[in-house]
């Protein structure tokens, strides 16, 4: 088996451990029973359990900038492209459900570490949204507005969202969520829809 494939298979793991027992309460043994490899085969590839937790963060943060950069290369107009991103985002969490769940209700007792990890994944979508919605008010297609302000109360409002839908499965996010939210969050910076 090749080294990706190896880390591949412990991160899988991971995730079906940290699911399963949460956290804190999950051991590097356990994900080593689950991975089928061995100990040093998961210490080769991560020094410790909180490693192998923000290399699931990298990996979640990867496959959503990946499905938001495909979804606003197939849109035009900076309205479509942050309406698009929106979309992208919000079917790439409810794909990602139990991953979801880890880093956006289990990790907030994580400490310095992911803190710094989620702040950096935060900043990065922020300035993605930011620079469409700086382009939307360039092109006069929506008004001058703060964008930095609506960009931070969008990107909270989805949070919100996705954490209601993570602790109470509602709503749910691709039937109620996407055609609800998509037009609130366009008529909160201007847009007629």
């Amino acid at each position: 088996m090749s080294k990706i494939a190896t880390r591949e298979r412990i991160l899988h793991a991971a995730l079906e451990v940290f699911a399963r027992k949460g956290y804190h309460r999950a051991v590097v043994d356990d994900i080593v029973r689950v991975s089928e490899t061995s100990k040093g085969a998961v210490y080769h590839h991560f020094p410790n359990k909180e490693a192998i937790f923000l290399a699931l963060v990298d990996d979640f943060a990867a496959r959503l900038a990946d499905a938001v950069a495909h979804a606003i290369a197939g849109s035009h107009g900076a309205l479509g492209k942050v309406e698009a991103a929106l979309r992208a985002g919000l079917e790439t969490f409810a794909r990602n459900r139990d991953l979801a769940r880890l880093l956006l209700l289990e990790a907030v007792s994580l400490g310095p570490a992911y803190e710094t990890k989620r702040t950096e994944i935060h900043e990065r979508f922020a300035a993605l949204i930011g620079g469409y919605l700086d382009q939307a008010v360039q092109e006069g297609a929506i008004p001058k507005l703060d964008t930095r302000v609506a960009t931070l109360a969008w990107l909270g409002a989805v949070n919100e969202v996705v954490i209601q839908w993570l602790s109470r499965g509602e709503p749910d996010l691709l039937t109620e969520a996407v055609p609800t939210l998509t037009p609130m969050l366009l008529r909160s910076i201007g847009v007629r829809t």
